[in-house]
Order: C-alpha cells, then structure tokens, then sequence
C-alpha cells in the first residue's frame, strides 16, 4: 500500500488553504472545493492526531472537515475562539478563547462532543498556558491543573472527578504518551530555602510516602520544561531561573535533569558554561540530545545513563530536530542566528549536508521524514514572509512568498499516525532541484568598514577567532587513549609509583 502524501497548511492574512505535496506543494482540490472561497483571515487552525480531521476559526465560526474528502464534520457558532484542539481519538473537541471578566461565569474553555456538537463542559482557564487538558492516548484517562492540585478524569466523564492529587503549590505537570499505565511527571517550585522538586506517579497510586516512582530535588529553578520519552520510561527536566546571579549569562541559569520510572535519576553533566537552548528526545526512547554553552554551542547525544555518546563539537546553532523515524538529526541555528542547518546520519554519525535558511522563524518535519519546512512568519518578521520546501540533503525543492502587503502566520503538516512511513535510506547526494541548494557560506572575521577596501592582512592587535570544536566519539577517544598508554615508559612508570602508594597506604 503506497504511503499517504501529507497535506501542509498554510494561514496568512489572506487566509487558510492546504496545500498537498511535497516535494511540490499544490492547492489540495479539496480545500479549493470547501474552504477555498473563505479567505477571511483564521485565527488558528489544526489537524487531529491522526490526520483525519481538520479544523480552523475564521473569525465568525469553527469548522471541522475531513481534509481527504472535504466532507463538513461539525459547524460551530464560536467566532472569538483563539485555540483550537482534539482528543486523541477524536471524540472531543477543545475550545479557547481569551478570558475576560465580563464573560458569563468565565467559561472560556469549551469542551464538545465533536459529532454532535452537544457541549459536554464549559469552564474557565486564564492562562494561556497549560490551557487545554491532557488526554492518554486511549482517552481513559484526562487531567488538567486547577488551583494547584491536578483533576482526573475517566472515560471522558467531566461531571465527576474520579481522582485528585494535591501537593503544595503544584505549578506544572506532564502526562506520559501512550496508553495504560499512564504515569505523571508533577512539579513543585521551591520555597523558603526548601528546593524544588519534580516527581513521578503511575496513575491513580499518589497516596503514601512511597507511591512516588521517582523523586529529583534541586535548587536554582524558577520554571520547569518537562519531556517525556515516546515509550514513557523517563522525564527530563530542565529547570531555569530568570537571573543568573553570577551575571555570567543574560538567559540566567539552566540545569537539566533525568528521571526514570524505574527510580533513577541523574543531573546531566555538560561540558560547557552556558545556556541550555534545546533538549530533543530521540523517536527511539534510547538517547537524547542537548545544545548547550555559550556560543558557539555544542551539542551531545547521551543514552539513558546520561553518558555522552557522540558530541558534534561546536557551532551556530540553538536547536536539535530528529526526523519522525528517528534517523537523522538536524542541528539548526535560528532567531538571532543566521540559520545555518547542519544534517546528520545518526547511525553513522556522519554529516549529511550543510545549509542555510537565513531569517526562519519556523522549523517542522514533514512526516515522511524526507522533507522540511522552514518560513518566515509575523508577527516575528513582518518583512520576507514566505516558505521553503526542502530535502534533507540541502536541496530547495519548492520556495513561495507573500504577495507584497500580505502576511503569512502559519505552517503546519499534517499529523498521521506512527508507521505511515517506513525509514528510508539516507542519501548524501543532493535532490535534484531546480532552485539548488544554499550551503552555509564560511565564516569570516569582522573588518571594520574603513579598512574593507584594503587587503586581509593579519593584525598582532585583533584578538584571533577561537576555531570551532570538531566532532568527536568520547568512547573512540577514551579507547584511543588507553591504547596509546599502552608501552608508553612514562605512563607505565606512573602507573607503578600509585600501586607503590595505594600498597603503601593499605599496609
């Protein structure tokens, strides 16, 4: 059975329309025939767990159609819904909208029965943050955070909550993927000199002072980013304050740690000073990696031991992409950074390709893990705004800009389920494509602009560059060096002199 071809949408000022590709994005016949006349501007769109719903808000109501027929699932009379979500297995649809005091008993968090349309629940939720509840893949189980203490709900029934956890001063929380056991990471900010702390509970075991499966206290954290594994056998934690008290960096401080559901847990030891920018889990559940340091950053893959398995050395970048397979990593560097994007065989830890997607606010895999999408979105930048369609092998297979005075504000594939596409073989030659590739161009140092129009000539008074970091294997390495020991007069006689000591201190 030939694998599906995703669909990519795209919301703008002059509207939403999806598009079905890649390597070339096309208008998808079906939006042409549903939604292709509606170019009033959306205020949020979104595809299902799956990929068999679409849906998005224009402003006077919600839709929700199937993108492969066009068939209209559900209409909804909700204009100023601002966020938009599914259940996992499409039975409920989550509403949005900005609260005000002035709505009825604040109810800005709707919950619909999505065949129907029969509201099941509406409630309040101020925060933008953490708004819509979560749901285990099977949906037996739902949970939001309410005044500090988490609600659980069973069977998608909201009129009684089945368990309660409360702690004090519960400020986040995490629910694990997949389906039964399902299991919850649940933070606890410190206070009065007591540390923060993160644990993990199997549901609905939270009573007694062992019910915990894991428990990580540390210090220095004033807000938590909590990531679960795809297999849901670890959390890793990175915990950030707002101010680096030691005034070495102006993104305070970040430390990052690991929890296992089996009790373990571990602070993750980088290499060097600096900000944590990215943590990325691999699709496998095996390894992890992070970018890490003042720039020019590193990046490491570590297993679940947190031992570093590979490090890629140093370089422009603040962020770490897996392919949905999880066969290749690419490494980007975005925002303020030039976006050069380096892509990697896992595997074999060997560089694929180099290149660059100056100005990219936006980044995402297209499902079949051969293609991206970077664009340049507003509010973020408001000049430049358009897409790219690339193969991961550097090439630019597709590039689209907005008309002048227009904006693009979205890029989205659609989501589809795990396996719709097997893991192909890397290539390291370049797609064909009739745009080329833009590989990153090197780096030269800073001349001041009076002294451009003369040779490069090297100066005693400028300070030199560092070089870069190279990649490097820490297992090669520490064999290497062992083997190298071996024979070596020098070594062996040290080696002798702190036997002579440990015997000596023994004695």
């Amino acid at each position: 059975m030939a694998p599906p071809v995703p669909l990519l949408a795209v919301r703008g000022s002059d509207g939403t329309s999806l598009l079905r590709g890649p390597p070339h994005c096309e208008p998808h016949c079906v939006c042409v025939r549903v939604c292709g006349r509606d170019c009033r501007p959306s205020r949020c769109v979104t595809f299902s767990t799956d990929g068999t719903l679409f849906g998005w808000c224009n402003g006077q109501n919600v839709s929700i159609v199937n993108p492969s027929d066009g068939a209209v699932v559900s209409t909804f009379d909700l204009p100023k819904t601002a966020l938009l979500e599914f259940s996992p297995l499409n039975n409920i649809l989550v509403t949005w909208q900005l609260y005000t005091s002035k709505r009825r008993r604040g109810t800005n968090l709707q919950l619909w029965e999505l065949r129907s349309g029969r509201l099941i629940k509406a409630l309040y939720q101020k925060k933008v943050e953490s708004w819509c509840p979560s749901w285990s893949e099977d949906e037996k189980i739902c949970v939001r955070i309410v005044n500090n203490e988490l609600h659980f709900y069973e069977d998608n029934d909201f009129d009684s909550i089945a368990n309660k956890l409360h702690m004090q001063k519960v400020s986040d929380f995490a629910l694990s993927p997949g389906g039964q056991p399902s299991k919850v990471a649940v933070y606890v900010p410190g206070s009065k000199g007591a540390p923060s702390f993160v644990r993990l509970y199997q549901y609905p075991a939270f009573g007694g002072p062992t019910a915990a499966l894991a428990n990580k206290s540390f210090f220095k954290a004033d807000r938590v980013m909590m990531q679960w594994n795809k297999k849901a056998s670890a959390v890793l934690v990175t915990a950030s304050t707002e101010v680096d008290k030691t005034g070495a960096s102006y993104y305070g401080e970040q430390t990052l740690h690991y929890l296992g559901v089996n009790g373990e847990t571990a602070l993750v030891q980088l290499s060097k000073n600096g900000p944590i920018y990215d943590v990325a889990w691999s699709p496998s559940s095996t390894e992890f990696c992070v970018v890490y340091g003042f720039m020019p950053a590193k990046a490491t893959v570590f297993n679940l031991k947190c031992d570093p398995v590979y490090d890629f050395g140093t370089g422009p970048r603040n962020a770490a992409y897996y392919s949905p397979q999880g066969h290749i990593l690419i490494l980007a560097g975005f925002g303020n950074l030039r976006g050069q994007m380096e892509v990697w065989d896992v595997k074999n830890y060997k560089q694929v390709s180099k290149s660059q997607a100056p100005d990219a606010t936006h980044f995402s895999w297209c499902p079949d893990g051969e293609h991206i999408v970077t664009a340049t979105c507003s509010p973020r930048l408001r000049v430049s705004n358009g897409y790219k369609i690339w193969h991961y092998t550097g090439s630019v297979l597709q590039k689209w800009d907005v008309a002048a005075g227009s904006e693009l504000w979205e890029v989205r594939w659609q989501s589809l389920p795990d396996g719709s596409f097997p893991k192909r073989p890397i290539k390291y030659q370049a797609a064909p494509s009739q745009l080329g590739s833009t590989q990153a161009p090197p780096t030269q140092a800073y001349r001041p602009p009076a002294l451009r129009h003369l040779p490069a000539t090297p100066s005693s008074k400028l300070e030199a560059k560092p070089e870069p970091e190279p990649p490097t294997d820490p297992a090669a390495v520490s064999n290497s060096q062992s083997e190298a020991s071996i024979g070596d007069p020098e070594v062996e006689k040290k080696i002798k002199n702190l036997k002579k000591v440990k015997a000596g201190l023994f004695l």
